[in-house]
């Protein structure tokens, strides 16, 4: 009779806290034992992690899988999407329910359910998104808080989309998440100031192609819009997050606001991390547009500069599946590219190989702003984002020295075309286990379909 299901042995362990060498058993999907030394035969399968690192399964707070948007539905589906979020060694994703306009809450989350928990590959969550504040919705606040989501995203744009909330949603929002210990994540840009910008360079999409959508949303509407969201924050009581971050201002706001006490967080994403905004003037710059748009290299360096003093807590990716195909809907008008860019399955090794590789990230920072901030902000540690008895078994076996060079081609996705193609790595997922059962192998998808579990996340999250 043996003790544990499996057993890791000789790895590396990394925390957000430090490191240590030691061996885990697992057993009934948890963590149930750390020690110097475990016998490989208390176990039914051992996994030799020599010279490699274990941490915490990723965990990708931002991802639209399987998402209706500018006519037509992104390109990774549930089943797709975790698979490849397995293969690039995240172990929880969290998507967004969308309210219909005269719909409660509650009947996006059912209906995003319906679509999700047959086909989700690894554990994942939603955020409710809030489209429609009146006083039904914020009497369900605390409804949908009780069922396990604590966490709720307003749109200050997307006014033709329906999607948009003003200020006064807004402020009430965030005063209503506060008593029941929620949080409101905002996609901060100045809806008015836009869509005239928008509107002007359209006049002249044909001389400026996909580089008037840079154009037309310039850092400041961002900043603005983040420096009245924390505003309304302040005054309200409420816990703010900035979702997908994009500009050095934006940085500079919450490092300010941070220092009066707000409670105000934010995350960023890879590609504003990597690339800037002259991809627009490439061939297939059309490909790079998402919402907001990757920036210039100053917000680059003062996002990385945030990574590293604690301004911003959390890296994400914003994955949002689209094709060639997809994209070719632009015809030349930028207003009518799909917004998005695959990242779920690429966001760990790139961050390895450029944050801890080249930018000054430790491993334990890495594991930080992928794993443990967002376990802890999002109502899921220590189950989640931790390596301790009685955590959940999500672990990522970790060869740093693994060098792959990065193909569209050879990953999972169902994208055709990376943002990174090309981009050299060293460092990758060797194995990647959701609650004890491996799912990914040097990053192949080996899991089962429909494996995950959706997770009822607990209120009052915090760092």
């Amino acid at each position: 009779m043996t003790e544990y299901d499996l057993i890791i042995k000789k790895g590396q362990i990394v925390t957000e806290s430090g490191s240590y060498k030691a061996d885990i058993g697992i057993m009934n999907e948890k963590i149930v034992v750390i020690s110097r030394s475990l016998p490989a035969g208390a176990a039914e399968e051992v996994i030799d992690a020599s010279g490699k690192l274990v941490m915490p399964g990723g965990i990708d707070v931002h991802v639209h899988l399987q998402l209706p948007f500018s006519g037509s539905v992104s390109a990774d589906d549930f089943e797709n999407g975790t698979k490849a979020a397995a293969c690039g060694g995240v172990t929880t994703v969290l998507d967004f329910a969308i309210q219909s306009k005269g719909d409660p809450i509650m009947a996006a989350v059912e209906a995003r359910r319906a679509e999700a928990d047959s086909k989700v590959c690894i554990d994942y969550g939603l955020h409710a998104a809030i489209t429609d504040w009146n006083d039904e919705t914020q009497a369900e606040i605390k409804q949908v808080i009780d069922y396990g989501i604590p966490t709720f995203k307003m749109f200050m744009i997307y006014k033709n989309e329906g999607w948009m909330a003003d200020d006064a949603m807004l402020f009430s929002a965030l005063e209503e998440t506060a008593k029941h210990g929620g949080h409101i994540g905002v996609h901060a840009e100045s809806v008015f100031v836009l869509d005239m910008l928008i509107d002007r360079y359209a006049q002249e999409k044909e001389k400026w192609g996909a580089y008037a959508h840079t154009l037309s949303r310039p850092g400041y509407t961002e900043e603005e819009a983040i420096i009245r969201a924390i505003k309304w924050a302040e005054v309200t009581g409420g816990q703010l997050y900035i979702v997908h971050m994009s500009t050095g201002g934006g940085a500079e706001a919450v490092h300010s606001a941070k220092e009066r006490g707000v409670r105000v967080y934010a995350e960023t994403c890879p590609q504003y991390l990597l690339l800037d905004d002259e991809v627009f003037k490439g061939e297939n710059g059309h490909l790079y547009a998402t919402c907001p748009q990757v920036k210039k290299p100053h917000d680059s360096e003062r996002l990385w500069k945030g990574l590293l003093n604690g301004d911003v807590q959390v890296i994400a990716t914003d994955t949002c599946t689209f094709n060639t195909e997809q994209k070719a809907a632009w015809k030349g008008d930028f207003r009518k590219i799909p917004f998005g860019m695959p990242g779920v399955e690429t966001m760990i090794p790139l961050m390895y190989t450029e944050g801890v590789g080249k930018r000054g990230l430790s491993v334990s920072q890495l594991v930080a702003l992928t794993s443990t901030n967002p376990a802890k902000l999002f109502g899921m540690y220590p189950e989640k984002g931790s390596i301790t008895v009685g955590s959940d078994a999500d672990l990522v076996i970790f060869d740093q020295e693994k060098k792959v060079t990065l193909h569209a081609a050879d990953l999972q996705t169902n994208c055709d075309w990376s943002p990174f193609e090309g981009w050299e790595l060293v460092g990758y997922p060797a194995v990647t286990m959701s609650r004890g059962k491996v799912v990914a192998r040097d990053g192949k998808f080996v899991g089962e379909v429909g494996y995950g579990k959706f997770l009822k996340r607990r209120a009052y999250g915090k760092l």
